[in-house]
């Protein structure tokens, strides 16, 4: 057996419940860490058909003395639907579970959304555990409780706040990330790094210039700061009334632009990448940053092997019209997280149409 090693626990700690973020190395292959956390007789392990040849039969292995179900879904955001819900749904019934099953949620942000989501309304409520596989997942989808489905006319626009048990992040599982994969995860970095602002923005600057890898030796470190930087904003403000909505910087544009193309162009992160970019851009037309900061985040964007200008094919006027049915509109006002600095960003509802749009068509153009 590999080396079983825990580099951090992250605790989050809201005013009804509690858990931990523990992050370590091998985990997956250590039945009586697994077993520590989950203590049910009753276990569905959902996970996709990427990852079940990789890690299934490892986190299996650590059930196999209690009833211990598996169903596998079709890799891929396309599939956070309706469908899949109803197949979880299908399994808990005819499998029997109760309402003190376990659900683990072994994958990335899809399968931990979907299976979040499932949790939260089975039989009024069950268990459920997170192992994120990806950057993206264990930095950011797997935390905090935001659970969610797809709909046709917007992404995550049917879903609850739930939270899990715990999350388990088990960096040797970024072994078997593609490299692609791996570069989306550090777009929702970059994003925690504009957020906080301060020392961890200069190591990050730092360490993506000088290239960030699975293999880096300072990536438990970068890992568990995003998750202390997630899991303050969640203590703040669980329900998303207020700071939380923070979380979202470049979000709104990403969403709509996943949106536009189908979930088929970028990877969720890819399109964080460009949001931010976006989002740096609009908050320099409304004259609270400097040209330094957007030349910055681009460099920053670059280093990190992402996008971040919208292709020319792009109909900008369609795109502010799928902004328009965001989430993250109050009172029919859609708002925006601006940056004033790193460290210092704040949600504006006060964006005109016209701003707006010279924002896009410069980050159409790059300019």
């Amino acid at each position: 057996m590999a080396n079983f090693e825990v580099y951090d626990q992250v605790d989050v700690s809201l005013t009804e419940h509690q858990y931990p973020i523990l992050i370590c190395r091998n985990g997956l292959q250590n039945p009586n860490f697994l077993r520590t956390i989950v203590t049910s007789s009753q276990v569905l392990i959902v996970t996709n058909q990427t990852i079940a040849p990789l890690y299934l039969k490892q986190v299996q292995a650590a059930f196999a003395d209690v009833q211990c179900d598996v169903l596998i879904l079709k890799d891929g955001e396309q599939y956070k639907n309706q469908h899949s819900l109803f197949t979880i749904y299908d399994a808990l019934i005819q499998q029997k579970h109760h309402r003190d099953t376990v659900l683990i949620a072994l994958g990335g942000g899809v399968i931990g959304d979907i299976t979040g989501f499932v949790a939260s309304t089975y039989q009024r409520g069950v268990k459920f555990v997170q192992i994120p596989t990806t950057l993206l997942a264990q930095i950011d989808a797997s935390i905090g409780g935001k659970t969610a489905i797809n709909h046709a006319l917007g992404k995550n626009m049917i879903g609850s706040f739930y939270q899990p048990q715990a999350v388990i992040i088990d960096l040797a599982t970024l072994n078997t990330l593609p490299e692609r994969e791996f570069r989306a995860g550090l777009a929702e970095m970059i994003k925690y790094g504009l957020l906080a602002g301060g020392d961890f923005f200069k190591l990050l600057s730092t360490t993506l210039q000088q290239g960030l890898a699975a293999s880096s030796t300072q990536l438990p470190q970068l890992i568990a700061e995003c998750c202390r930087i997630k899991a303050q904003f969640v203590e703040t403000d669980e329900k998303e009334a207020g700071q939380r909505a923070l979380l979202n910087l470049g979000h709104t544009f990403a969403h709509a632009l996943e949106t536009y193309t189908h979930y088929q162009q970028w990877l969720h992160g890819e399109a964080v990448a460009i949001g931010l970019y976006c989002a740096t851009l609009l908050s320099h037309k409304m004259q609270l940053v400097d040209k330094q900061l957007v030349e910055q985040v681009e460099q920053i964007l670059h280093f990190a092997g992402l996008p971040h200008k919208i292709p020319n094919t792009v109909n900008l006027d369609r795109l502010i019209g799928l902004m328009q049915s965001d989430k993250k509109i109050k009172n029919n006002c859609l708002r925006f997280v601006l940056i004033k600095k790193p460290g210092d960003c704040y949600l504006e509802a006060g964006v005109t149409e016209d701003c707006l749009y010279n924002a896009l068509v410069a980050a159409v153009r790059g300019e």
